[in-house]
C-alpha cells in the first residue's frame, strides 16, 4: 500500500459518504476498477464501484434502501436528494463484497461465487493490471492506493497486461479478449506480448459469448479514437474471423481502377482505411463506412484492373443486414446503416445530373440522411487513397441538395391529396387514390412547377381514366427508368 498526498481527485460527495458509512461500522471500503484507472489518468469516471469486506446482509443492514438481485455480491444502494451533488434525484451506488471465483464452464460467468476476506484476494481475480488498483480517501486529499500488480506502472507505460496468468484470465471470461482490444484503442495503449499471445490462443472461446456482449464491445471499438487499429488488432489476433468472417473474406480480394494501386488495393484494406478516414462520429455512419464495399468479394467478376463489382452495393446491403442482425443491433441502427450501404454509389456529375436527379436521390435517401451519405462517400474516397475529401462535384451536389430541399419529394408535399381526389374528381376511396398520387409525384419530381393544385387536378383527370394496375405500372416504369439511367452512369464511371 502507498499513501499519496494532494491528488486532486474529484470524487462525488455521495460516494465518499457511502464509503465513510461502511468504515464507521468497521468495514473496509475501496474504490476499485475502472473508476480508479480513470482518476489516475486524469479522466472523469462514468461509474463508481466500491469493494468491501462487508457481506451483502451487512450492506443491506447499513443501507435499508437498497436492492440485491444478483448472485455476485453486488448491492445497489439508493442515495436520494441533496447528497447527490446537490441534485434532488436518486442514484444507485454499487457496493460489491470482496470475492473469489471458481471455474468458468461457460467462459463468461463463474460457476460459483465465494466471498473473500481480503482486498488482495479480490484484486487477484480482476482482468488487467490497470483495472486492479484500489483507492480510498484517508483524510482530506490524502488517499491510500493499493497496487499489487504494478497497474500504475502499466498506466505510465501505456500497456494492457493481464493480472497473473493471462491464459487463466481469458479462460475464465472470454469477453476479456474483446475488452483488451477495446482498452487498447480507447486509451492508445499497447497490449503486452504475453497477454496478446494468450488472446490469440483463447480467441475461439468468444464463440461461447452472447452476440449482445460482443456487440457492446465492438461498438466501443468502432466509436473509439482509433477504430481502424481496433479492426487490425482483431484481425491479427484471430478474432475477426470469429465475429466478422464476412470482413475477412475481403483480405485477398484485389480491387480495380482507382482502388487498384497503393496500400488500399484489397477490399479489406480499403474498408479498414475508410473506417479510419470516416469524418463522422455517428455509429451507423462509421458502420456504413466500414461495411460499404463488403459485397465486393461476392460481386467480383474478372481480375486486375478490368475486374467488375456490379451490384455490390445491393449484395453488401444484404450482408450488412445479416451481420447487424446477428450481433443484435437495434432495428434503427440496422436500417440506417444498410440504407447508407445500399446508396453509397449514388451518381452525381455536374453536367449529367440535373435538379430532378438530385430530388430523386433525396427522395430515396431522405433529406435527413444526405449529410451522413456524403460522409460515407468522403470515407470511401479517402479510404481509396484520394487526397481530396470533398471535390468540386461533391460540393456542387451539396449545393444542389440545399437548392432543391424545399421541392416536393414525397406525396405529403403535393398540393393535392386524397380528399381532393374524392371531393373534386369523385374518385372512390381505395388503392386507386394512392396510385394516382404516386404518378403525380413522379411528374412533380421532374418538374416542381407542376406542384400547383389546379395543374395537378388537370393531370389527375386524365389519370382517373386508367386502371389501378396501369397507374402502378406507370409509376414503376418511371422509377425503373430513372434507376436504369443512374446505373448506366455509374457503370460508365467505373467502366463496368
Amino acid at each position: 500500500m502507498q499513501k499519496e498526498k494532494d491528488l486532486n481527485f474529484n470524487i462525488p460527495m455521495h460516494i465518499l459518504l457511502v464509503m465513510k458509512e461502511l468504515e464507521k461500522s468497521s468495514f473496509e471500503a475501496y474504490l476499485v476498477g475502472g473508476c480508479v484507472r480513470d482518476l489516475l489518468l486524469g479522466l472523469t469516471p462514468k461509474d463508481w464501484d466500491i469493494a468491501t469486506n462487508a457481506q451483502p446482509k451487512n450492506i443491506r443492514h447499513l443501507f435499508p434502501d437498497s436492492v440485491y438481485e444478483n448472485k455476485f455480491g453486488t448491492v445497489g444502494v439508493k442515495i436520494r436528494g441533496e447528497a447527490v451533488d446537490n441534485n434532488k434525484i436518486t442514484t444507485i451506488v454499487e457496493i460489491t463484497t470482496y470475492r473469489i471465483e471458481s471455474k468458468y464452464s461457460d467462459k463468461r460467468h463463474p460457476d460459483e461465487v465465494k466471498f473473500a476476506k481480503t482486498l488482495r484476494e479480490d484484486l487477484s481475480r480482476r482482468d488487467f493490471t490497470i483495472n486492479a488498483i484500489a483507492l480510498k480517501v484517508v483524510k482530506n486529499k490524502e488517499v491510500e492506493i493499493v497496487d499489487l500488480y504494478s497497474g500504475q506502472k502499466d498506466l505510465k507505460n501505456k500497456l494492457i497486461r493481464a493480472v497473473g496468468d493471462a491464459n487463466e484470465r481469458f479462460g475464465e471470461d472470454a469477453l476479456r479478449i474483446m475488452r483488451a482490444i477495446r482498452f487498447s484503442v480507447v486509451f492508445g495503449f499497447a497490449i503486452e506480448e504475453k497477454t496478446l499471445s494468450a488472446i490469440r490462443k483463447n480467441a475461439e472461446n468468444l464463440k461461447h459469448i452472447s452476440p449482445e456482449r460482443i456487440r457492446d464491445e465492438f461498438v466501443k471499438i468502432i466509436l473509439s479514437p482509433a477504430p481502424a487499429k481496433g479492426i487490425e488488432l482483431l484481425q491479427e489476433a484471430g478474432i475477426l474471423k470469429i465475429i466478422l468472417p464476412e470482413i475477412e473474406n475481403g483480405i485477398n480480394v484485389m480491387q480495380s481502377h482507382h482502388h487498384y494501386h497503393g496500400p488500399y488495393n484489397t477490399v479489406y484494406k480499403h474498408l479498414v482505411a475508410s473506417l479510419e478516414k470516416c469524418p463522422s462520429k455517428k455509429l451507423e455512419v462509421r458502420l456504413a463506412a466500414f461495411l460499404h464495399d463488403i459485397g465486393k468479394p461476392q460481386a467480383k467478376r474478372g481480375e486486375g484492373e478490368n475486374a467488375t463489382f456490379y451490384n455490390h452495393e445491393y449484395i453488401g446491403e444484404r450482408i450488412a443486414k445479416n451481420i447487424l442482425e446477428r450481433l443484435k443491433f437495434s432495428r434503427e441502427i440496422t436500417n440506417k446503416t444498410t440504407l447508407l450501404v445500399r446508396n453509397h454509389m449514388f451518381y452525381y456529375n455536374v453536367d449529367e445530373v440535373g435538379e430532378s436527379g438530385v430530388r430523386r436521390v433525396v427522395q430515396k435517401i431522405g433529406l435527413e440522411n444526405i449529410s451522413d451519405l456524403i460522409d460515407v462517400r468522403i470515407a470511401d474516397r479517402l479510404g481509396s487513397g484520394v487526397p481530396k475529401a470533398v471535390p468540386y462535384k461533391l460540393r456542387h451536389f451539396q449545393f444542389m441538395v440545399e437548392k432543391v430541399s424545399h421541392d416536393p419529394i414525397s406525396v405529403k408535399q403535393l398540393k393535392l391529396n386524397g380528399n381532393d381526389l374524392m371531393s373534386e374528381l369523385g374518385v372512390e376511396p381505395g388503392p386507386k387514390i394512392g396510385a394516382i398520387l404516386a404518378v403525380l409525384l413522379s411528374q412533380v419530381i421532374d418538374d416542381p412547377t407542376q406542384n400547383i393544385k389546379e395543374k395537378l387536378i388537370e393531370l389527375a383527370k386524365e389519370l382517373t381514366k386508367s386502371k389501378v394496375e396501369d397507374l402502378r405500372k406507370m409509376a414503376e416504369e418511371k422509377i425503373k427508368a430513372e434507376q436504369k439511367k443512374e446505373e448506366g452512369l455509374i457503370k460508365k464511371k467505373h467502366k463496368v
